[in-house]
């Protein structure tokens, strides 16, 4: 793993999570002076037991510590979310004794898109999300507050070459299914309780030729409205609740 300097993170539950979770280190947790209710009392009983320091403060210095004034009166100051290696991330599935379910994302830059794809994956029982090094954002404070402590419970590596990865999971008996715009199978003709990794592109472009080309299998959601695509972080929740449809039904569990 690798770690990073110091950061805010702030929000009630991403915070609240990010306790839950004991995994990252916590300097400072900032709360608005006049700050009241339940999860609060939660939020500060598990500061307690951490011995993380507690710090009462106006709405102007959280907004301060923030950059947002966003912050729902809590703020803590964190070591930034730590990436694991490809080969960490590809532990994962048999170590749960579970069939592979990776997301790769290729090149999306919006920090909200990316938080709203990694709360999904985690969702879903995914167990990994690979990102590319370049021309894509990073486990930012906003990624962090977008994904609701989904980055708490979720290993995510970032590689300079996605299709090299790609061809590393293919020859890991792992198949490699691509979202694309159109020309592609719809999701619930495709077997998708084999070991899986879905692939979705950026905003805007979606998915380069040849990570497409590298992909065994494309998938499209039909379209039954006058608009011509879904935004990535909606394409990726079908996609994944399509992924825990078909294995729940596979193992006789509820979906």
């Amino acid at each position: 793993m690798t770690t990073q300097e110091p950061a805010p993170l702030f929000g009630r539950h991403p915070v609240l999570e990010l306790l839950r979770a004991a995994g990252r280190r916590v300097e400072e947790i900032a709360i608005l002076a006049e700050g009241r209710g339940p999860a609060l009392q939660e939020l500060l009983a598990l500061a307690r037991s951490r011995n993380v320091k507690v710090s009462y403060r106006t709405r102007d210095q959280l907004t301060a510590m923030a950059g947002t004034p966003h912050h729902q009166g809590v703020v803590a100051r964190v070591a930034e979310a730590s990436y694991a290696t490809l080969g960490e991330v590809l532990s994962i599935p048999a170590a749960r004794s579970e069939p592979a379910f990776f997301l790769v994302l290729d090149r999306v830059q919006d920090p909200r898109n990316l938080g709203a794809v990694l709360r999904s994956a985690e969702a879903t029982g995914a167990h990994g999300v690979i990102l590319p090094r370049h021309q894509s954002v990073g486990l930012t404070p906003a990624v962090a507050k977008s994904a609701m402590g989904a980055l708490e419970h979720l290993a995510v590596s970032r590689e300079t070459n996605i299709v090299q990865v790609l061809e590393t999971l293919k020859k890991e008996s792992v198949w490699v299914m691509g979202a694309a715009q159109q020309g592609g199978k719809a999701p619930w003709t495709v077997d998708l309780a084999v070991p899986l990794c879905l692939v979705l592109g950026g905003e805007g472009e979606g998915l380069r030729p040849l990570v497409a080309r590298t992909c065994d299998e494309l998938l499209t959601l039909p379209m039954r409205g006058e608009i011509g695509s879904l935004n990535v972080s909606a394409a990726a929740a079908a996609l994944c609740y399509e992924v825990l449809r078909q294995r729940s039904l596979k193992t006789g569990e509820s979906a």
